[in-house]
């Protein structure tokens, strides 16, 4: 039939569609699909969901991140542990088992992680040794603390990575001080994938590619909290030009 066809109307047949995939990238170090602990996943079945649709993009590994924040997200590593196993279990009865599940966590930049640091109270990491914790400050304003805090992480053996630099509008046109930041304090930075697709805002998608062009990317996470998000990611910014350019950075992801 398709030669036939071909013969009557003439040209080539149709090249079989290229699938986006995220299989060079390998793992994951930020989404939030541990049931019950925050604002992403509700119960194990939406969790699975979410595993099914990374997984489908060709993520292997996970490392899932729920909010540690003051009063509002109050997790604590037992807690965390505790839905990580869950998860494991019901993704072994899944058929899902050959994705690797870990976690740790994103920690809001506050006081309470101040007297966390403080206490010496545990953090969630992920990177084994090198301990790579990973936190988030507010939107719209700079923290007076950040670098205080950041000097403490260091201190006690920790390598900062901050979540998501282009959505904070504080940092807007002001690369020079991220690329400080980078060089001279070892904070590392992940940019949030569907950043690139406008998913947050014009603007974010803006500096999310010019920190591609500067090459001030370390990480990079999908963030993801619902079908929305794997929805977004894989029929808008997969397709991306600066994927492409995205995934031709020495990401750490491929060491984790």
């Amino acid at each position: 039939m398709a030669s036939l066809l071909q013969r009557l109307f003439g040209g080539k047949p149709a090249a079989p569609a290229i699938l986006p995939s995220l299989a060079g990238l390998e793992a994951d170090m930020h989404s939030h699909l541990l049931p019950g602990l925050d604002d992403g996943a509700e119960t194990v079945e939406h969790s699975l969901d979410l595993l099914r649709a990374l997984r489908g993009m060709g993520l292997r590994k996970l490392i899932m991140t729920p909010h540690i924040m003051g009063d509002f997200y109050k997790n604590t590593p037992e807690g965390v542990r505790a839905a990580l196993q869950v998860l494991r279990e019901a993704a072994a009865t899944a058929g899902l088992g050959d994705v690797v599940l870990e976690c740790a966590a994103e920690y809001y930049l506050d006081e309470f992680l101040g007297r966390k640091l403080v206490d010496g109270t545990e953090m969630l990491t992920f990177g084994g040794e090198k301990r790579y914790l990973l936190f988030e400050t507010s939107y719209m304003n700079e923290p007076l603390n950040l670098f205080e805090i950041i000097f403490e992480l260091k201190a006690q053996g920790y390598t900062p990575v901050l979540a998501h630099p282009e959505r904070y509008t504080y940092l807007y046109g002001r690369f020079a001080e991220i690329e400080a930041m980078r060089r001279d304090y070892g904070v590392l930075l992940q940019l949030n994938l569907n950043s690139l697709a406008g998913y947050y805002s014009p603007a974010a998608k803006k500096v999310a590619e010019e920190l591609i062009d500067r090459e001030l990317v370390d990480f990079v996470g999908t963030d993801t909290h619902h079908l929305r998000h794997t929805e977004t990611l894989l029929h808008r910014t997969l397709p991306q030009p600066y994927m492409q350019k995205l995934l031709q950075l020495p990401l750490l992801n491929k060491t984790l």
